[in-house]
């Protein structure tokens, strides 16, 4: 029996269905098209993901099914590994193409991009993948890489359209087991809701009048939940692009009332794409260092104090309360971030290895191309940027000064007066008598952080000058930034 002609759109982390190049060419063509999203088991049972990924990436696939109802398309959500998907699909019909968008992924999705690759040239059908977002594939230098990236910006935004004519209805065995669909309903309240709806209302009330003090309280942890876009879980997994959300800022009108504040997100939205393309061009920062001189770094590696860190109970109050709003709403802004690898690495003497994925669990906008370089700036691990090594107790003052957010994370120390909430444990048994406060059931500091600090800086800009780091400096700054002259790195 002849088998029926088609074409497919492979979805990934791009669950939109506006500025989307893959259904614009699909429906470009003359033959119908399968629009699918793979749940991979071996992708999503990989210590990278958790529920709370695989629940934003389900609700997002039925918000854009809620759209595309319209005009008798839908996203098939399919159970089961892409090898067997494609091949179970090529044996019943004759796939001509697939459209998708590349992906800057781990290792797993780059040895499987590989393999299907090669089976796709054996069934004679034609892959396009096309370029996500300003990242691009297969250069090894950036020169001219901000002038592609404005281009890209700039371009027109693609307003997709769907032909009802160009859906296309099958039977599989890939559906998710039920026990699979209950589990991913299920969604935290606390957690930003998915979905390409939900991206726009989050961009929209940045730009009307949520972010006017973003560069204000951008470090700040209470206000900067407020004032920061709060759009990163909505790129991380496409609900928006990097485009869409330039052009909309930039052409915003209050652009002109709160400059620095667009300013700030916009130039966000690039650095975004630049982690993201150091991580295209070097994958294997999710398993190695960035600098190689960094791999004969020791670690103490003490277990007890990494579990501390990992649940939010380490005696340092900033800390405890930056992890546990991290476990309970997947969201914390960017110093917070930052404090806490800093803190697991540099104080705790963790290698990075160690919280990485704990890390990535937990946000719930996380992204490959960004999280794996990220952590291991805050790391140390590049032997390019500065080191930061954050003081949680200088931090909590800086930007918690009346403990708000503490307390708000914290509850053992909702009665703690004011001027002890960072450093409670300097509170005396004569301090909680007189204050007419019981001892909270929280732990003193699980280190010494002024002999742990100094004995970081040390180790660390000890090893910056090793030959093996200097060595491999030269090779990260010709690969990943704009020489010129050779003389300086920009």
């Amino acid at each position: 029996m002849k088998k029926t002609k088609l074409n497919i759109v492979w979805l990934k982390r791009d669950l939109r269905t506006q500025d989307h190049l893959p259904l614009k060419k699909a429906e470009e063509s003359t033959l119908p098209y399968l629009i699918i999203y793979i749940l991979e088991p071996s992708v999503t049972s990989f210590k990278d993901t958790s529920q709370r990924h695989l629940q934003f990436i389900y609700h997002s696939v039925v918000s854009m099914n809620n759209y595309l109802k319209a005009f008798n398309h839908k996203v098939e959500l399919l159970y089961g590994e892409a090898l067997d998907v494609f091949s179970y699909l090529n044996d019943r019909f004759e796939i001509k193409e697939i459209f998708s968008y590349q992906e800057s992924g781990i290792e797993i999705t780059f040895t499987r991009d590989i393999k299907l690759k090669n089976v796709f040239n054996q069934y004679s059908i034609k892959w396009n993948e096309y370029q996500k977002d300003g990242v691009i594939r297969g250069i090894n230098n950036r020169l001219g890489w901000d002038e592609s990236w404005k281009k890209t910006m700039t371009s027109a935004v693609i307003k997709n359209e769907f032909d009802p004519s160009k859906s296309f209805q099958f039977e599989h065995p890939f559906t998710p087991p039920a026990s699979v669909i209950n589990s991913l309903k299920k969604y935290n309240k606390n957690f930003q809701p998915a979905g390409e709806t939900n991206a726009w209302k989050y961009l929209a009330s940045f730009a009307a009048d949520r972010g006017k003090n973003y560069h204000k309280h951008i470090s700040k942890p209470t206000e900067s939940r407020k004032s920061c876009g709060r759009i990163s879980p909505y790129l991380a997994w496409g609900n928006l692009s990097i485009r869409q959300s330039y052009q909309y800022l930039y052409k915003h009108p209050n652009k002109k009332i709160y400059g620095r504040a667009f300013h700030g997100i916009l130039t966000r939205l690039k650095w975004h794409c630049h982690f993201i393309q150091k991580f295209e061009t070097e994958c294997e920062y999710e398993y190695i260092c960035v600098n190689r001189g960094f791999e004969t770094l020791t670690h103490e590696n003490n277990n007890k104090l990494l579990n501390a860190w990992k649940i939010g109970n380490t005696g340092f109050p900033l800390i405890d309360a930056t992890m546990r709003c991290l476990i309970q709403t997947g969201w914390i802004n960017f110093r917070m971030r930052a404090m806490l690898v800093s803190f697991l690495c540099h104080h705790l003497d963790q290698d990075w290895r160690r919280g990485v994925f704990h890390l990535a669990n937990l946000f719930l906008d996380y992204e490959p191309g960004i999280h794996f370089t990220q952590f291991q700036m805050q790391a140390g691990t590049t032997g390019v940027n500065t080191v930061r090594i954050y003081n949680p107790v200088k931090q909590s003052y800086d930007h918690d000064p009346k403990g708000v957010f503490i307390k708000k994370w914290v509850p053992e120390l909702k009665d703690i007066p004011e001027r002890y909430i960072h450093e409670p444990w300097k509170m005396t048994k004569l301090d909680f008598a007189f204050n007419n406060i019981e001892e909270p059931m929280y732990p003193n500091p699980i280190i010494n952080l002024e002999e742990r600090g100094k004995a970081a800086r040390l180790k660390i800009y000890s090893h910056r000058k090793t030959d093996a780091v200097i060595n491999d400096k030269n090779r990260i700054l010709v690969l990943h930034t704009i020489r010129k002259n050779t003389s300086k790195a920009i």
